[in-house]
């Protein structure tokens, strides 16, 4: 998958199709998009992903995951433009005129019923349908998906996920919430206590669930593992940063170095300091039987 990012310096040579929008959770609502485009590359379009990189807190992907999550879809292009003052400031007919068929060549749009665009916001998919003859493209608008009555959106996956409620994530996402980085040292605890664990750091603006225990799996070259992943400060022996830490079930392979994805299923326990590592060590097994319960393993 070509991957353009901060640069508004881009262009397609072929004819696309665009869907554009913040793109900031590939929630189930995002997928119906990304479908249409998938289904438009198959006909011989570019299929190409543009959203715009403000650089905001609290996002459920970061830019990696996001371009992972893309090329395992088999998207042709994502384009992160960033969002500086010549795309924040172009007027919304002129951001068509100059970006999306100048730049593009774009000859499909498939936007949401909520996409705005141009400057203060004033472009939507109505703009984007009157222009549609003016500039040769077709405009297709794909309205949301809802859960139990209500708009699928990354907002209402937020709130669920601050409340540690995976099974409504997992189910707005239409995938199990994951955490993707470098397996790094740690004080190496878990090895003492006779149960190694792998350590990743998030990046900054990752929004992760409450502090606690979750039942896991653990994604190592496309297979799932399964596990128990703590997300927090490890009290008990007090680290100074917010870590995930995993526990793999019967696993023992080095994994140092190497990128891999932690996916939450369910919240089992806040987050405790123990009052010494043995009591630590009593209730990680008690909290493995509960992910080999959770998952149906012996």
């Amino acid at each position: 998958m070509e991957y353009i990012v901060g640069t508004t310096e881009f262009s397609c040579e072929e004819d696309c199709a665009v869907t554009l929008g913040k793109f900031d959770s590939l929630h189930r609502g995002h997928q119906r998009l990304i479908r249409r485009v998938r289904q438009l590359q198959r006909e011989g379009l570019k299929g190409v992903v543009f959203t715009l990189n403000s650089n905001k807190s609290e996002v459920l992907l970061t830019g990696e995951e996001r371009r992972l999550l893309l090329e395992e879809q088999g998207l042709s292009c994502l384009i992160e433009c960033p969002f500086v003052p010549e795309i924040s400031h172009m007027e919304p007919e002129a951001f068509v005129s100059r970006i999306l068929v100048e730049r593009l060549h774009a000859k499909y749009l498939i936007v949401g019923t909520d996409f705005h665009f141009g400057y203060q916001r004033k472009g939507d998919y109505r703009l984007l349908q009157n222009l549609q003859d003016k500039y040769g493209f077709l405009v297709e608008v794909i309205h949301k998906k809802k859960y139990e009555g209500k708009d699928i959106s990354s907002t209402f996956v937020k709130e669920e996920l601050k409340k540690g409620n995976m099974g409504v994530v997992n189910e707005l996402l239409g995938r199990p919430y994951g955490i993707i980085g470098e397996v790094l040292h740690g004080r190496k605890i878990g090895r003492t206590l006779g149960m190694p664990t792998t350590n990743l750091v998030p990046e900054k603006e990752k929004l992760l669930p409450p502090n606690g225990v979750y039942a896991s799996k653990t994604v190592i070259n496309g297979k799932l593992y399964p596990g128990i992943t703590n997300i927090g400060y490890k009290p008990t022996v007090g680290e100074s940063f917010r870590g995930v830490e995993t526990y793999i079930f019967d696993f023992d392979q080095d994994l140092y170095g190497k990128t891999i994805e932690i996916l939450l299923y369910t919240f089992e326990r806040p987050e405790m300091k123990f009052d010494s590592l043995e009591k630590l060590k009593e209730c990680m097994h008690r909290d493995i039987e509960f992910g080999k319960e959770y998952f149906g393993e012996q």
